[in-house]
């Protein structure tokens, strides 16, 4: 049976943690790879380019797509109802945002792609 004092722990562990880091990284990489193959086809991906050029993760764009899913239900609900003014959505949606990108990039993005039209033209107006 092989003994491991601390500082061969230390070792260990730093080589376990940069293993880690790079496989993220990896993971970045490919994720992003996947959105240049889709922009290849169209130039109006927008969102797409925002994606990359702000480095967010593949969950940070699941949670914020989720988040305008939501948005766009409540908004069109509450259209539904007669409301005319819907800044507490865009404050929600600007809340909700990764810190890597600010709401107007976002919407005028959605808004070039075609993603999330109703929401971002109404969202555009608060910017």
């Amino acid at each position: 049976m092989q003994v491991f004092n601390e500082y061969d722990i230390s070792i260990i562990k730093r080589g376990r943690e940069y293993m880690e880091s790079i496989l993220a990284r990896i993971k970045l990489l490919e994720y992003h790879q996947s959105l240049l193959l889709k922009m290849i086809s169209k130039s109006t991906d927008q969102f797409y380019k925002l994606i990359i050029e702000k480095g967010l993760g593949e969950e940070e764009v699941r949670k914020f797509q989720k988040k305008c899913d939501a948005l766009s239900i409540k908004f069109e609900e509450q259209k539904a109802e007669g409301f005319v003014y819907f800044h507490p959505l865009f404050k929600e949606f600007s809340m909700n945002l990764p810190p890597k990108i600010q709401a107007e990039e976002v919407i005028e993005a959605c808004i070039r792609q075609g993603l999330y039209l109703p929401l971002m033209s109404e969202f555009k107006k608060y910017v």
